[in-house]
């Protein structure tokens, strides 16, 4: 799949950040019976998020980047915040380190991303994408993605056999599927490889990206961050399908 440069970014298989899930959902009776990684959110407080925004200035390589929204709402939402963990995989997309640990992402490198995504699922029909979210403060936003460019959405726990099991009730085959965390949403991920369908990830500083199409940085945990990539990322989608409508922000923000 190519995206400009080869779309080839990476996703570790083993990336099942949760606690195995005791529960059997009845819908899920004819799902295959291993049980499911039920992902722990470690989404951080709005204080610690917006913690340290003043002397953040610094968040992005090209100072003459030509973005979609001023880099002072970048930094409002905290999209640059990396974790305290950084992968090989994601070097490429950090711009530099902060004297407290975390890693800055690069927001000129996030704002190209959101562009390539959305000319790639502008490739696909519309029912025929799917958006994952299992963390909760993705949820909101990935549900109002799905609603805005008329797409699937599957957000919370995400059922084994969806993608797989044919004889399960809520079996679906999509063309492509976007998740929120490559982490949390490690079950559709695996889903989507075994089809053999691509899978675009929203992958903060911490993520492994083996197994992911293409890479959209950002902080992947943050209530506000996430709230501004699907909001661009569906603004976008829709603007390459000659499409006049705009959402305003706010329609993608969830209610603490």
């Amino acid at each position: 799949m190519a995206e400009g440069e080869p779309v080839t970014d990476d996703v570790d298989e083993s990336n099942a950040d949760a606690d195995a899930d005791a529960d059997v959902d009845a819908e899920a009776a004819t799902a295959p019976t291993e049980d499911e990684a039920e992902p722990v959110d470690e989404e951080p407080a709005e204080e610690e998020e917006e913690a340290g925004l003043a002397a953040d200035a610094d968040v992005l390589s090209d100072e003459e980047a030509d973005l979609l929204i001023p880099v002072e709402e970048y930094l409002g939402a905290g999209v640059h915040i990396g974790t305290q963990q950084k992968t090989k995989d994601m070097e490429r997309f950090i711009h530099r380190v902060r004297t407290d640990g975390l890693y800055v992402l690069d927001i000129s490198k996030t704002d190209e991303r959101i562009r390539v995504a959305a000319d790639f699922l502008d490739h696909y029909d519309p029912e025929q994408i799917l958006v994952t979210s299992s963390r909760q403060y993705g949820r909101y936003p990935a549900e109002r993605f799905a609603d805005a460019i008329g797409a699937r959405a599957r957000t919370g726990r995400f059922i084994p056999g969806t993608l797989t099991n044919p004889q399960y009730a809520g079996y679906i085959e999509p063309d492509v599927v976007v998740v929120t965390d490559p982490i949390g949403d490690a079950q559709a991920v695996t889903e989507a490889i075994t089809v053999g369908i691509p899978v675009i990830a929203m992958c903060d500083s911490n993520n492994q990206t083996s197994n992911v199409d293409l890479v959209i940085p950002t902080n992947n945990k943050g209530r506000k961050a996430l709230s501004v990539v699907y909001w661009l990322l569906a603004n976008e989608t829709l603007d390459r399908r000659g499409v006049d409508t705009v959402f305003a922000l706010d329609e993608f923000e969830s209610v603490i």
